[in-house]
């Protein structure tokens, strides 16, 4: 008589669930590469932005932002009226002279400076003084401000060698002023005031 041998059957897994092809694999894979490419462009993206503002501000700061001194001087164009002129015994002079202040601002907002006095001389004499009236300068634009000043030897001590100019016909003047003003940056901003002195400029005054 056979004998029945006990024998355990193992359940097989799931006839529904299916394996999952190479493409459905592929597709994982390639979508997920996709959206690490997008995150590294992403990053790319975020990090030129950064630099990009950098540089922005950096410029903004070192040439918008920066407060430059503007240049002034007094003009060339020198006109003389009503001219007299002593001897060589008794010598003086007596000299009314136009000319112009000009104003170079080279900052990105307007500079105004306040009142302020100029003054001539010859030999380091003072031989007038004139006021220069406070003005605004535009952005990137040069005043001119017209200066009438009569100059005159009444302040010269007797031993300038005041005849021997008058002699040659030339007589040298010397100028001399101080500006102090601020500049209005982005039309909210103000920087401390800045001050200045006229380069010092030698008129050439014939005195025939």
């Amino acid at each position: 008589m056979a004998q029945k041998t006990n024998q355990q059957v193992y359940p097989l897994g799931s006839e529904s669930k299916e394996p999952r092809s190479d493409e459905e694999f592929g597709s994982k894979t390639s979508a997920e590469e996709l959206k690490r490419k997008k995150r590294i462009k992403l990053a790319i993206y975020i990090a030129a932005f950064a630099v990009f503002q950098t540089i922005v501000i950096l410029v903004f700061a070192l040439i918008v932002m920066r407060v430059k001194t503007p240049k002034v001087r007094l003009g060339n164009n020198v006109k003389f009226h009503n001219v007299t002129t002593g001897n060589s015994t008794s010598p003086s002079f007596d000299k009314n002279l136009t000319t112009q202040l000009r104003v170079k601002n080279t900052n990105f907002g307007p500079y105004k400076y306040d009142s302020t006095i100029a003054t001539f001389m010859y030999k380091d004499v003072s031989v007038r003084q004139v006021t220069i009236r406070k003005v605004k300068a535009g952005l990137h634009l040069t005043k001119k401000v017209g200066i009438t000043v009569n100059v005159n030897s009444k302040d010269l001590p007797s031993s300038a060698n005041l005849a021997g100019d008058l002699d040659s016909g030339l007589l040298m003047l010397n100028s001399h002023a101080k500006l102090s003003g601020k500049v209005e940056l982005m039309f909210i901003m103000k920087k401390k005031s800045v001050e200045m002195n006229v380069l010092q400029h030698d008129y050439q005054l014939s005195s025939k």
